[in-house]
């Protein structure tokens, strides 16, 4: 029982640590960190860090990195990386943790919609059937948690008061054209995603070295995101970070990254 749960409970863990890496990194945005900044951290410190690991298990595999894998693995970085990040966190930005890991879910539908366009998955018979129907239920609980304004559910106080959570509650339960902002760039950062996921079903089985792939993806998505970053704030005063909150959201997303870098 106990090595038939792991992927159970590693799935369990990663779910955790996403949504540890929305509060934190919002904690972060609402200091007023860019998010573009947030981002070109976040894929710079991830490929310094994957780059031993790639070396060390992957250095005798024998794996060739061929024109096509490059050309995968710069699309993968592409969508999965720079696109499917900048949306996010700028959509999370504009929104709230909770909404983001609400609409999250809509990840699932959007790939099985897509994977159907391409003929990748069937849709007929009575399991087709299931997976539209689940499809729909998906996106339509994703939509009410999101949009729902319901009354303020107490909780017990919290010892802790930052001023900038106070003013992440505020914004959360605020509404209006920001959150509904929010929520289509977060939509559109799940359908980059969703790309990412078929790019990465073929590159796994014409490169089969996950920690290079990812290495490598983000090393070319740190370059990328680094260029949108310099092109979106000109003041050096954004790319400081200190002993704060800042430094944290950078280390734990580059944390999360790194759990979640297995092929689907």
């Amino acid at each position: 029982m106990g090595r038939e749960s792991l992927p159970t409970l590693a799935m369990v863990m990663v779910q955790l640590g996403f949504a540890g890496m929305n509060v934190v990194s919002k904690l972060a945005l609402d200091t007023g960190m860019s998010p573009y900044v947030l981002i070109a951290y976040r894929n710079i410190i991830a490929a310094v860090f994957l780059a031993p690991f790639a070396y060390y298990f992957e250095r005798k595999s024998g794996m060739v990195i061929t024109k096509k894998v490059l050309v995968q693995i710069f699309f993968s970085s592409i969508f999965g990386a720079t696109l499917n990040q900048v949306l996010y966190f700028v959509g999370l930005k504009y929104s709230s943790p909770t909404v983001a890991s609400a609409l999250n879910n809509t990840l699932p539908a959007v790939t099985f919609l897509l994977a159907a366009l391409l003929k990748m998955e069937p849709v007929e018979g009575s399991a087709g059937l299931a997976k539209v129907a689940g499809t729909a239920v998906c996106v339509a609980g994703s939509m009410l948690m999101t949009f729902y304004r319901g009354p303020l559910v107490r909780t017990l106080a919290s010892p802790v008061h930052w001023p900038y959570v106070q003013g992440t509650i505020a914004a959360a339960h605020a509404g209006g054209h920001a959150v509904v902002l929010g929520a289509v760039l977060v939509i559109g950062s799940n359908v980059a995603w969703a790309i990412w996921f078929i790019i990465q079903k073929k590159l796994s089985k014409s490169f089969a070295s996950p920690y290079t792939s990812t290495a490598l993806m983000a090393l070319i998505a740190s370059v990328q995101c680094a260029a949108i970053a310099g092109a979106a704030e000109r003041r050096f005063s954004a790319w400081e970070l200190g002993l704060d909150i800042r430094l944290v959201g950078a280390l734990y997303a580059v944390t999360k990254r790194s759990l979640h870098h297995d092929r689907p």
